[in-house]
């Protein structure tokens, strides 16, 4: 009777099973948080240099390139280079706020 009694509590393996799958459910959402932060990092930096590198060319060498030069092509204003170096930032923003461990309460 006292083995069974522990195999069924808390710490047998049925717990134990539990906290396992606990763990990994933990792990596998950590796993999916962290390649998301590295997504919003990449797609960041692209539109950082892409929206903000192209107001520049442009404005010194009347060029551009990238996701701007294909927005001004579909007649959009010259300020959406601005707009997608903004986006740049606000992505890299959240990028670094994903990375850093909050505190809890």
């Amino acid at each position: 009777m006292a083995t069974q009694a522990s195999q069924t509590g808390p710490t047998g393996p049925t717990g134990q099973n539990r906290q396992n799958r606990q763990n990994r459910q933990n792990r596998q959402s950590e796993q999916g948080k962290k390649s998301s932060v590295g997504l919003f990092a990449l797609f960041g930096f692209i539109l950082l240099v892409q929206g903000f590198g192209s107001a520049i060319t442009e404005s010194g060498w009347d060029t551009a390139f990238g996701v701007s030069a294909v927005l001004r092509e579909a007649g959009a204003p010259g300020w959406t280079d601005l707009v997608v170096g903004a986006l740049g930032c606000v992505l890299l923003a959240m990028a670094v706020r994903g990375r850093t461990p909050r505190k809890s309460p």
